[in-house]
């Protein structure tokens, strides 16, 4: 059988012209061609070793490119290579089964010597920034240099605390040993709870330490409210070089687990509340971020780094934001108790207590007639209200006086009722009878109770007891929580009535509560309140014709009263005002001795439909006077 070889189309066109062409010059597809021709004549020239007919092409094809960037295409190559054992059958089949074990063994070794190669890399040196005016930079550079220009730059209202990063700077050494010791002692039993669970015999911290560089504020921003609190927002950037190793031993394996390479970027706000009058001044520190924060670390486990890994970098800066963000991101918030609550409590109202002083009978004979002339004061311990009084009954031993007090209540698990019987005199200091003490942790609340209690000298139990006796006094008690608080003390729910403290349960006037209520005012401080001959202010508060004073505050334009008073109303004070006026005394005699320095009217409604008020309002006749006044009603 006479075969013809195939004759690609370029000979063909080159013997036309007499050119002499050098094959790969000019195109890939022209290499092509070559090989699918080198083929045929395999096929058709009944070549039997594939192998070397391989070599003599490629050998063929390399020997006759001029040209070094020439490079073989490789989808050209896999063809010739298909078809090649489509038309050799018994290479096909081996073909194919050597193809299919490389590709078994072959992927999983080679992403094996992948990894190790990647995570155990060494990084190459990185060269120190040039460092330049920023008058010299172009407006490319400008841009990427915005976001690390500090906040007191671009924001006015934060303000640069130098001060307090140099404070850091020199303090850090110490602090970082206090900060870790605190880690460690933290850590421990939360280590201890693992010990002895998945085969693990220990964990513990092999190195411990924060580093040399301190954390940066980049500004800080005070708020003001209206509450006794301070409140500050802060930009906390902190690129530190800590050092902490973490050694777990599992079974007779020791794993290492570093962490390096730590940056956080975050902006939290931290307030301190409640303000007190003991040192430090603030009861706890309440915190939380008000964006989302940006941490960003390396993880090296037995040497090898961790977050190198493609994908997992990612999930684990996403799942850090998620955590953080679901704890403390506002309006979550973190909160560390500073002083004992006990200690630094502010009590307030929680209930009324209803005394009805009905009689006494054979008191001590003070007169010279032999008679007494008696009255009762009666108050609660840890108030700071002036005592109430019964009416003087005159020339009796045995009085009866059926009249009915409320004293508000703001603890009844530690307030005491002191009730002293005084003998009325014209003329110098009265005459002590007697005394007694109830504990309001004897009554249940909404449950009247009668009292007949034998009269003492006095509660000093280190003396002996006198043995005359001083008669005795009898009186009925009732507590009342106010509505709001008697969940607490096993009474009715109050979801009826559901007001709350931040004013956002609101009631119209058609649902207010009927009832007697506490209405208390707190007359926290003025500002820019100046008069035109003297400064001595102090605040003037009238309502339904009674008036309650502060204390009068020497030569300032900014007093700070913090003073309450209280009105026990038997019903809402619906659509009715209070009137407050600042009024400046002068100390020594003269016509101008009072002058007004601005006053104010406050409609109570919004009280009582929110249970509480607090904000500041303008002074009428003043220029630039400012009056903060607290308002809260309570209902019984």
């Amino acid at each position: 059988m006479t075969s013809f070889p195939i004759v690609p189309i370029w000979e063909k066109r080159e013997v036309a012209t007499g050119k002499k062409r050098v094959f790969g010059v000019k195109t890939e597809q022209n290499r092509g061609e070559f090989l699918l021709s080198q083929f045929w004549r395999f096929r058709y020239h009944s070549h039997t070793n594939l192998i070397d007919f391989l070599a003599s092409s490629f050998k063929t094809t390399l020997s006759s490119s001029s040209s070094s960037h020439v490079k073989l295409n490789p989808f050209c190559f896999t063809s010739c290579f298909c078809f090649c054992f489509l038309q050799n059958p018994k290479m096909g089949l081996l073909g194919s089964f050597l193809g299919i074990i490389g590709f078994t063994i072959g992927i999983p070794l080679g992403l094996l010597v992948g990894f190790f190669l990647f995570v155990y890399s060494e990084t190459k040196h990185v060269k120190d920034p040039v460092v330049r005016p920023i008058n010299e930079l172009g407006p490319i550079a400008l841009q990427e240099l915005l976001p690390e220009i500090p906040l007191w730059v671009k924001t006015p209202d934060y303000e640069r605390v130098d001060w307090f990063n140099k404070f850091l700077l020199d303090m850090w050494p110490f602090l970082d040993k206090a900060i870790c010791g605190m880690i460690r002692t933290t850590a421990q039993p939360i280590f201890g709870e693992y010990i002895g669970k998945y085969q693990i015999k220990a964990i513990e911290f092999d190195k411990l330490s924060l580093g040399t560089l301190p954390p940066t504020i980049c500004g800080i921003k005070v708020l003001e409210t209206n509450e006794k609190e301070l409140v500050m927002e802060q930009v906390i950037k902190w690129a530190g070089n800590p050092n902490i190793v973490l050694s777990l031993y599992v079974s007779s394996l020791k794993i290492t687990v570093q962490l390096v390479d730590l940056q956080i970027f975050a902006s939290p706000r931290v307030t301190l509340r409640p303000l007190v009058p003991t040192f430090p001044c603030f009861a706890n520190i309440v915190v939380s971020l008000m964006e989302k924060p940006h941490v960003d670390f390396g993880m090296a486990i037995s040497g090898g780094d961790v977050m190198s890994i493609p994908g997992l970098y990612r999930f684990v800066q996403e799942t850090i934001k998620k955590q953080i963000a679901n704890l403390y991101l506002w309006p979550q918030t973190l909160e560390i108790p500073i002083l004992d609550e006990s200690t630094v409590e502010i009590k307030k109202p929680v209930g009324i207590l209803h005394v009805n002083v009905v009689r006494a009978h054979k008191l001590l004979k003070m007169d010279l007639l032999g008679l007494s002339d008696p009255y009762v004061k009666l108050s609660l311990t840890g108030d700071k209200l002036p005592a109430k009084k019964t009416t003087v009954k005159k020339k009796t031993l045995n009085p009866v006086w059926n009249e009915k007090f409320k004293l508000v209540v703001k603890d009844p698990q530690s307030q005491v009722l002191q009730l002293q019987v005084y003998d009325w005199d014209k003329v110098g200091g009265h005459d002590k009878l007697g005394m007694q003490l109830v504990p309001l942790k004897l009554l249940k609340p909404y449950e009247n109770k009668e009292f007949e209690l034998d009269l003492l000298k006095d509660t000093n139990i280190n003396e002996t007891p006198s043995k005359k006796p001083r008669g005795k006094i009898v009186v009925d008690l009732t507590f009342v929580p106010f509505r709001e608080d008697s969940s607490k003390f096993g009474g009715p729910s109050s979801e009826g009535y559901g007001r709350k403290d931040s004013g956002l349960d609101v009631v119209s006037d058609d649902e207010v509560q009927e009832g007697a209520g506490l209405l208390s005012v707190v007359i926290q401080e003025a500002e820019e309140v100046e008069g035109e001959h003297h400064n001595n202010p102090y605040a003037v508060l009238t309502f339904r014709g009674d008036k309650k004073r502060t204390k009068m505050m020497k030569k300032t334009r900014r007093p700070r009263w913090n003073e309450e008073f209280q009105f026990m109303l038997e019903e809402p004070p619906l659509h009715e005002k209070i009137h407050i006026e600042v009024m400046s005394k002068r100390k020594s005699f003269s016509f101008l001795s009072k002058e007004s320095l601005g006053h104010v009217e406050i409609n109570l409604n919004d009280v009582v439909h929110n249970g509480r008020l607090n904000d500041k309002y303008n002074l009428i006749n003043s220029r630039n006077g400012v009056i903060h006044v607290e308002i809260r009603w309570k209902v019984v």
